[in-house]
């Protein structure tokens, strides 16, 4: 039975915990005495607890993130209830700030805020000595990479086989965004690099073929960057898919001479915009040249293979709905494959706190504390455009609509979409469980109802569409016509996810 167990509730099962095998590879002599535990939020905070109870751990340590704080909550209060003599550890952003009235934080016994790699080993060899901390939040500062043990060992050949893998080159970032808790950081670091690619080919000659950096800045510096590149690239096969965050406005020419010889449905990059509005990114401390975002997503969607993954945040302070639509407008005419459409959170310790009072925000005082309201967007508002981003994502992101895209978006992609969005929402009064032959007739009716398409031209795109997704059976809007006995169905290989496969063999 394990003495330590390190456990965190992830949001998926293919999700795994990369700073669980953190603390695990970095607690020394302790480490045969400990065990990883990862669950997922959709289980029973019963079933966890018992699991847990059953190997009869003296320490228990938890990753608490915005997505599973509620649900960990419900954990550590059953686990303290039947033993309360068990000692539990909280680690991760969301108790790292602000702990004092959480109440998952009263239950535990240790807090540590910050970069628990190694303080986690250095608290429990005091707990198992009998020489506890007389604090109960332990705040340390991030360590020096160069220390610290690398974790990739401790994925699992399960992990390999059916997770995604996440890995990172570098910690922090330099710039200061205050709707990010990575304006708290001095700067970005990088790991040594050549042990770290030692361990990239150890998780390669094991299967490893989905990497998912988790680096703010991957585009930083391009020496490091093109190092890791062409790794890669030295050992391209069908499998290999890779996960980057980039800055939009810096692609330095090594980057851009390497990116452009990856094959499609290779490399996939996450794209921060959040906001094209000079006032806005000034209020929030974020440095960006707007013209050189735009160059470099057009030169990404023109002369690379790339799938795009762009971000923009609806509610930050200094724009107002017509700032947001124009953005929007303005990035869906760079077309990258996806747009992520967020509302503007007040994380824990996150700076974009001190606007405030001068915005009149109202946040959720429940995870994920979203803004609910503010002095430029009202109540009503926001609750439109939270269905925008979810109808937006079912449909403008989802690589099923190439043909009927057009006919939504036309020459106002956001007004024509929010029209879509109240309409779709005045009809059926929900926004998840959509049967995909059922939201291919509510297209086909909301596209002639509430934006005037001539239903000739609605129903060519959407059998279109219909043909190319491999759609079986015949959708009510169909059933006045033949559907040809033609699917279109694609293959798509094993490195690219589903969604990112509609968009490459369609050809878009």
């Amino acid at each position: 039975m394990p003495t330590i167990l390190l456990s965190t509730l992830n949001a998926r099962y293919f999700h795994s915990s990369l700073g669980l095998r953190y603390l695990l590879a970095n607690l020394g002599e302790l480490q045969a005495d400990a065990a990883i535990r990862e669950f997922i939020i959709t289980q029973r905070p019963l079933d966890i607890a018992e699991t847990l109870l059953a190997e009869q751990p003296r320490i228990i340590s938890f990753g608490v993130y915005l997505w599973n704080v509620t649900e960990t909550t419900q954990v550590v209060a059953l686990l303290k209830r039947v033993r309360p003599d068990l000692v539990i550890v909280l680690g991760g952003p969301e108790v790292s700030h602000e702990w004092e009235e959480q109440p998952i934080v009263q239950m535990a016994d240790y807090v540590i805020a910050g970069q628990a790699d190694l303080a986690f080993a250095q608290l429990c060899r005091r707990l198992l000595t009998n020489d506890p901390p007389p604090e109960k939040i332990i705040a340390v500062e991030p360590p020096r990479l160069d220390q610290l043990t690398l974790p990739y060992p401790f994925y699992t050949d399960e992990d390999i086989a059916h997770r995604l893998i996440y890995v990172e080159a570098s910690r922090g970032c330099p710039f200061r965004c205050e709707f990010c808790l990575s304006a708290l950081d001095q700067t970005a670091w990088p790991f040594p690099l050549e042990p770290f690619l030692v361990e990239m080919e150890r998780l390669y000659q094991r299967g490893a073929r989905h990497f998912k950096f988790v680096d703010r800045t991957f585009n930083l510096n391009a020496k490091i960057g093109a190092r890791i590149l062409d790794f890669f690239l030295e050992r391209l096969d069908e499998r290999l898919f890779l996960h980057f965050e980039l800055i939009p406005d810096h692609l330095p020419e090594p980057l851009k001479t390497r990116i452009v010889r990856f094959p499609p449905g290779t490399l996939q990059f996450e794209i921060g915009v959040q906001s094209f509005n000079p006032a806005a990114q000034a209020l929030i401390d974020r440095k960006q040249d707007n013209r050189k975002t735009e160059e470099n997503l057009t030169w990404l969607r023109q002369h690379t293979r790339a799938h795009l993954h762009a971000d923009l945040i609806v509610g930050l302070p200094g724009e107002d709905l017509a700032s947001f639509a124009a953005g929007f407008n303005r990035l869906v005419a760079l077309d990258p494959h996806e747009i992520q459409v967020g509302i503007l959170k007040r994380l824990r310790g996150a700076p974009i706190s001190r606007h405030t009072t001068d915005f009149d925000c109202r946040y959720n005082p429940h995870p994920p504390y979203n803004l609910l309201c503010s002095r430029l967007i009202d109540f009503a508002t926001m609750r439109r455009l939270e269905r925008f981003a979810r109808y937006w994502d079912l449909i403008g992101n989802s690589g099923r609509f190439h043909q009927t895209r057009p006919l939504l978006l036309g020459d106002d992609p956001f007004g024509r979409f929010l029209i879509f969005t109240d309409w779709l929402f005045a009809v059926t009064g929900q926004t998840h469980q959509f049967a995909l032959g059922r939201l291919f007739d509510l297209l086909y009716q909301g596209l002639s109802e509430a934006l005037g398409v001539a239903e000739p031209v609605a129903r060519g795109a959407l059998t279109e569409d219909y043909r190319n997704g491999g759609m079986k059976g015949c959708p009510a809007f169909l059933q006045p016509t033949v559907l040809p006995d033609r699917r279109g169905k694609s293959p798509r290989t094993a490195a690219a996810p589903l969604r990112q496969a509609r968009h490459r063999v369609t050809g878009q």
